[in-house]
């Protein structure tokens, strides 16, 4: 069939689809590939309650034999962005962060099929067991996207975060609550501390 017949866009988006998915076969074969895709993804499906907002993730990966038997390496980028909510305060802000990653694939263990296997080597802590030699590049960019986010995050590291008392943000407006306000746990301590006193006195 003539390819030159058909519309370029097409030709695009049959790479496009091939891309969606490292197969190892393929790099046995044909040497070093090199994948580009982008996903639209919605927050929720990150399961974090801290993302609020999630734009379109890219990925760029170039991915290798590597020195052991079934073993594949993965280089590369995913860039992306979303609003999260800032731990201190409770507003969303935008975030931004490029995460590189080096990812080192290998057959899981037979005898590891229905369990977790056990990493103890420190220098191994980029390594993930595959069972089937293929890997979707959504859930190797969502897997980045995840470990880029914040478990806490701030919206600036000077946040003040909200009153206690009131629910002010306090970056934002002075507090008008007293600050002289004591945490009850102290006052239970220094109650304890007159007892003693009491004691030494008797």
């Amino acid at each position: 069939m003539n390819l030159r017949g058909r519309p370029p866009f097409v030709c695009l988006r049959v790479q496009s689809q091939m891309n969606d998915v490292i197969e190892f076969k393929t790099i046995d074969e044909h040497g070093p590939q090199t994948y580009h895709a982008t996903f639209d993804v919605n927050a929720a499906d990150l399961g974090r309650e801290e993302v609020v907002g999630l734009g379109t993730v890219a990925i760029n990966a170039n991915v290798k034999q590597g020195d052991l038997e079934g073993e594949y390496i993965a280089d590369g980028e995913v860039t992306f962005t979303a609003d999260l909510t800032c731990s201190r305060c409770a507003e969303p802000y935008p975030f931004a962060n490029p995460s590189t990653f080096h990812v080192r694939f290998r057959p899981r263990p037979e005898a590891s099929t229905e369990e977790e296997v056990e990493i103890t080597d420190a220098e191994e802590l980029d390594v993930e067991f595959y069972s089937e030699p293929a890997v979707p590049l959504r859930e190797l960019a969502l897997e980045q996207v995840q470990l880029s986010i914040p478990m806490k995050p701030l919206c600036d590291e000077s946040c003040l975060g909200l009153c206690p008392t009131c629910g002010v943000n306090r970056t934002r407006e002075k507090c008008s609550c007293d600050d002289s306000v004591v945490d009850e746990r102290w006052g239970a301590l220094r109650n304890l501390r007159d007892e003693l006193e009491k004691k030494k006195n008797v």
